[in-house]
């Protein structure tokens, strides 16, 4: 590490998500606790204002640890994009320490580098894939649950107990929308699109 400047990245996905394991292990590689960079945010995109200021600081002079790949990214092509910016704008290299194939200090040639990247884009693709299969199996566990019946969201608020009634005094033209709406303590909209629904649904006469 000599002559070189350190930097290491840290990424966990919510606020109560551990992240001792990934700075012990960036310690332990020799990084300046100063030098580390954490966001807690999905690994979704990498719009994280830890890691864009860490980006900032990263040259030819430079080498970025991070403890596993997934650490720094889960989609495919963003993360192979901020490889690519990583190792070939900025110049600086790459250690991922649970896997030192990925190790861009390794190697410098061109069958070093295709190794590198053809192991990232596999990777990078497995993650993705992973995702991909987990929102997947999650819409169809809705679309299950919806067919059995199951509802999701806030419970609808119950009618007012002199609503139907309202109702039917208002579509008789005893009395005005905006009267009934208000007798039913609702906005006009509000009472209109739930009588509508009412009638569809048919409601007690």
């Amino acid at each position: 590490m000599e002559g070189q400047k350190v930097y290491g990245y840290m990424r966990v996905s919510g606020k109560d998500q551990n992240e001792d394991r990934q700075k012990i292990a960036l310690l332990e590689s020799g990084i300046p606790e100063r030098q580390i960079y954490m966001d807690k945010l999905s690994g979704k995109d990498f719009e994280r204002p830890q890691y864009k200021k860490m980006l900032k600081k990263l040259d030819s002079d430079s080498v970025l640890y991070i403890k596993s790949i997934d650490r720094l990214g889960r989609n495919y092509l963003d993360l192979n994009e901020q490889w690519r910016i990583i190792t070939k704008e900025k110049g600086a290299d790459i250690v991922v320490l649970d896997m030192p194939v990925l190790d861009t200090r390794r190697q410098k040639n061109l069958l070093g580098t295709f190794i590198s990247d053809l192991v990232l884009s596999l990777l990078g693709y497995v993650a993705e894939n992973e995702r991909v299969t987990i929102k997947q199996r999650q819409a169809e566990g809705i679309a299950a649950a919806k067919l059995k019946g199951v509802r999701f969201g806030r419970p609808p608020i119950p009618l007012p107990d002199n609503f139907h009634q309202l109702r039917k005094d208002w579509r008789m033209g005893k009395i005005s929308m905006k009267e009934a709406a208000q007798k039913c303590g609702m906005k006009e909209k509000t009472f209109y699109s739930k009588a509508v629904k009412c009638e569809k649904e048919e409601c007690p006469n």
